[in-house]
């Protein structure tokens, strides 16, 4: 079996034929891995830009590659043909987070002609994978982990690496997956970008959820037990959709317990994700211009 690690570096730019920000890779490494998840080969390309002849400060600063290094660089759709004959028919597509698709679903929209994609067969978002050998070491935040606090929290030696250039981070990363290689929890893991739902969920953009009679909502999800003596309460007040949550004020009918209840709701591609929340009781009525009453059907 042969893994590849990817790596992507991108600038923020205005593309005019869109009216508005893409953003568009300078930058591809990748790292190809064999069954002992031994670097065997390596690819660095710088792209060049064909939406903007200079890079910001921001990039440049962050990953070296200034505008003179960029203007250097091959054309996108070259760039994207010499990834896919270093990858050829690897089995594994590795990247740290799985931002760097979404940045590659935009470029192949908006920079590439006649149906060239990157090649991907199988996937793993990478930083999800050693998150979780992370947390069995004693990690407990639950937000996102950078590259570079991933390698420092599991002792792994990064000196003469330069985080932020593309090749480096794919030979990072791939340390990490080595040290945290877990049978079971990859195979859990790891997608088939052939199955259509794999893409279809990328471009997929969750939202919350504003009409109150959406046949998602479920009636059960609009209750609130009383958070003082869990009983069974009614509601006393119109809801009001303000901020993404529906809001409306609760009594309970055992305790006469007064309080303000949220919910709100996100629909995802696989679920709607509910949140509920109990605040102090307002009996007032509240003057902002974002607050918009919420009648339900009968």
């Amino acid at each position: 079996m042969e893994y590849i690690v990817t790596d992507l570096e991108w600038d923020n730019v205005y593309f005019k034929p869109e009216k508005r920000f893409i953003n568009q890779i300078l930058q591809i490494g990748a790292v190809k891995l064999n069954d002992d998840f031994e670097i065997i080969d390596s690819l660095d390309i710088i792209v060049r830009s064909e939406i903007s002849n200079k890079v910001t400060g921001r990039f440049a600063k962050l990953t070296g590659i200034t505008s003179e290094i960029m203007r250097e660089g091959m054309p996108f759709k070259e760039a994207v043909e010499k990834y896919n004959s270093f990858v050829k028919n690897a089995d594994v597509t590795m990247t740290w987070s799985d931002s760097d698709l979404y940045t590659i679903l935009e470029n192949e929209d908006f920079r590439l002609k006649d149906g060239l994609k990157f090649k991907l067969n199988y996937y793993l978002d990478l930083q999800k994978f050693v998150q979780q050998e992370l947390y069995k070491r004693g990690y407990e935040s639950k937000n996102q982990i950078a590259l570079e606090a991933a390698a420092d929290f599991l002792g792994l030696n990064t000196e003469g690496f330069e985080f932020h250039t593309a090749v480096d981070d794919c030979r990072v990363s791939a340390e990490l997956f080595k040290i945290s290689y877990d049978k079971a929890r990859f195979e859990s893991l790891v997608k088939d970008t052939s199955d259509k739902s794999f893409f279809k969920r990328l471009r997929f953009k969750p939202y919350p959820i504003s009409d109150i009679n959406d046949t998602d909502i479920k009636p059960s999800e609009l209750e609130f037990s009383c958070p003082e003596c869990n009983g069974k309460t009614t509601r006393i007040t119109n809801w009001k959709y303000i901020n993404r949550w529906f809001i409306s004020n609760f009594k309970c009918q055992k305790c006469g317990f007064k309080f303000n209840g949220r919910v709100a709701f996100k629909r995802t591609y696989d679920e709607v994700k509910v949140k509920h929340k109990v605040c102090e009781y307002k009996p007032k009525k509240r003057k902002n211009n974002d607050v918009q009453s919420v009648s339900e059907k009968v």
